[in-house]
């Protein structure tokens, strides 16, 4: 349920952003000028609607690992627990959210951010986890395409793919691991809005081999 949820809802809420978006807005900053300024942007409706569905999702997996839990006997009570439980649910949903944009920001050149969602989906679906795994046969089965330049990802693909890794790193981590992914999320959105991910890139030679590889060229 929870990985229906984050892939559906993100995918949905990057079509809206494709398909009705402006390019006059971009980056966090230009959303959050918009609304300074009282104007909407279907990027800062997308901003919202990812946080939502990144909770959504936490609360989903927390609550299933609970009932594992519970399944084999392991039971943790008392307020104490129960506030820790409900911080580690909304730093997990930050997460998702912040993952699905993250996977965004790499969608600059064909196959970028489907590597980049294959290569931190892999560790995760080698753990264990059914959603990495999900994330990782989904790109294989389109990258060919995206580096051809036959098919792009748009919002709506790379905002699902992050989400889905995102909700595998939310199911296989405790709130440490949490702060500490969201921490390198927040780090790359903030970086995002300073320097050029391609051109970091294109400056560093095996980054750019890898980033190459496999690319159609015109």
């Amino acid at each position: 349920l929870a990985a229906l949820t984050v892939t559906v809802a993100a995918g949905a809420l990057g079509a809206l952003d494709d398909l009705a978006g402006s390019a006059s807005r971009k980056g966090l900053r230009g959303h959050l000028g918009a609304l300074r300024r009282r104007e909407v942007t279907t990027g800062a409706v997308k901003v919202a609607g990812l946080a939502l569905t990144g909770l959504v999702g936490a609360v989903n997996a927390d609550r299933g690992r609970r009932a594992a839990d519970e399944a084999v006997g392991v039971v943790v009570n008392g307020p104490a627990s129960t506030a820790s439980a409900a911080v580690s649910t909304v730093v997990g949903g930050a997460v998702v959210a912040g993952a699905a944009n993250a996977a965004n920001l790499f969608d600059l050149r064909p196959g970028r951010a489907l590597k980049v969602v294959m290569g931190a989906a892999g560790p995760l679906a080698l753990a264990g986890s059914t959603s990495a795994g999900a994330a990782l046969g989904a790109s294989a089965g389109v990258i060919g395409d995206d580096l051809a330049g036959v098919s792009m990802l748009g919002d709506t693909g790379a905002n699902a793919a992050g989400a889905l890794v995102g909700l595998a790193l939310v199911e296989r981590t405790g709130l440490r691991g949490r702060l500490v992914a969201l921490g390198v999320l927040t780090a790359l959105t903030l970086a995002s809005e300073r320097i050029s991910f391609t051109k970091v890139i294109e400056a560093n030679g095996v980054l750019r081999r890898i980033d190459e590889w496999g690319r159609v060229r015109p």
